[in-house]
């Protein structure tokens, strides 16, 4: 059976695709019009957290996704950058009502998995999207005005065009870019989720925080309406295994080692959690043209286009932002997939690869020492905000597609 778009890949990136495609009709109304593959058995999303800037939120927004956000998230009312050594406030952001009066959307935190449910939810409840799990695609093929996809277990499926929206290790990024496998940061991120009711009172916290410290940072934020608390610390090393596994065991007290020069702040919550896991962080460089996004009637999306380091807590954000741009451009064309694809790439590449050189910027920042990190820690007390808040990111709208 031939299919408008098949999408290939069920996590956040792909679901998004599904849902603001399917709400646009980009399309048009009736026929098969999306299929979702998805490799795994069963929808499900590691145990972390996700910070969704105003620029994110308005896309939620406007797929009628306010009211299940509300339900779900956590709306932080400042960021606060510390000392990871004196635990000092260096400087704050408020966010709460002031990303709402200036943004004209909230800021919100919120577990991966929630935020995956939330959006899974919303495009079974919409209809009109045929879903495979434990499916994996063999190959793709143009073939004429069509693309053919044939399935590991010899299923052939036919779409009008494929999006890839399967990660940083994407297999569909072979048949567009063929640019070899991602680079290994030489970070490790070292992750936990706890209910805050588990955790000492002082260590309970409503707001966001980035401990900046001499070759390491950690982040902590509340998810699920607050009950629960997210917490990343990220180190130099690389870890044992396959860098493409996401979910590692870690052991709390090589943690603690790593971290025995931190200051009683950030350090008593390490102390204060047992149960962590562990990733090896991968990326790519920034794009550098239209053409690492879309080939013909193959397009890439989030993490499959551009893999993000996060340090500027976007690389959700950006798929999210990627699925709104690929509805308005394929139903601003419709019929003229190719064409609708290249716009959708033109317009998103740039800002992808500004976004990808920010948040590689900000992880050096982070992790200064010496002399470069006194003067990092001056310019945030004497600017704060200033530095802190980025228009250019948190104000982003998708720009129409024009059909002339």
């Amino acid at each position: 059976m031939e299919h408008n778009m098949v999408i290939v890949g069920g996590g956040i990136g792909g679901l998004a695709a599904a849902l603001a495609c399917g709400r646009q009709q980009a399309f048009g109304a009736g026929g098969q019009a999306l299929r979702l593959i998805e490799q795994a058995p069963a929808f499900g999303e590691v145990g972390a957290g996700v910070q969704l800037g105003p620029n994110v939120t308005r896309v939620l927004h406007s797929w009628g996704l306010q009211g299940a956000l509300a339900q779900v998230a956590a709306f932080p009312e400042r960021l606060e950058v510390r000392s990871a050594l004196s635990s000092r406030v260096l400087g704050t952001l408020p966010l709460g009502p002031r990303a709402q009066a200036v943004y004209g959307a909230p800021y919100v935190t919120i577990a991966r998995q929630d935020l995956h449910g939330l959006l899974r939810t919303a495009v079974e409840s919409m209809g009109g999207v045929e879903v495979d799990l434990a499916t994996r695609i063999a190959s793709v093929a143009p073939v004429g005005d069509r693309v053919q996809l044939l399935t590991h277990d010899a299923r052939e499926l036919e779409a009008r065009c494929v999006l890839g929206a399967d990660g940083v290790w994407s297999t569909l990024r072979r048949q567009l870019v063929d640019d070899g496998a991602p680079r290994v940061t030489g970070h490790l991120a070292f992750r936990a989720m706890v209910p805050q009711a588990d955790l000492p009172p002082p260590l309970r916290s409503q707001v966001v925080t980035a401990w900046m410290g001499p070759n390491f940072h950690a982040v902590q934020y509340p998810v699920r309406g607050g009950a629960w608390l997210n917490v990343v610390v990220i180190v130099h090393g690389t870890v044992v295994g396959d860098p493409a596994v996401w979910d590692h065991s870690a052991n709390a007290g090589e943690l603690r080692v790593r971290l025995a020069n931190a200051g009683s702040g950030l350090l008593d919550l390490v102390h204060a959690i047992d149960d962590w896991r562990l990733w090896a962080l991968s990326d790519r460089p920034p794009m550098r043209s239209a053409h690492e996004m879309v080939l013909g009637r193959l397009a890439l999306l989030g993490d499959a286009a551009h893999p993000m380091r996060p340090y500027l807590a976007q690389g959700a954000g950006m798929a999210i932002e990627d699925a709104q741009q690929l509805s308005l451009s394929l139903h601003a064309h419709p019929g003229d997939e190719p064409r609708a694809l290249a716009h959708y790439a033109q317009t998103r590449w740039q800002r992808n690869a500004r976004v990808q050189a920010r948040a590689i910027r900000n992880g050096e920042i982070f992790h200064l020492q010496g002399p470069l990190r006194v003067a990092r820690d001056a310019s945030l007390a004497l600017l704060g905000d200033k530095l802190l808040d980025l228009p250019w990111l948190y104000g982003y709208r998708a720009p129409v597609a024009s059909q002339a």
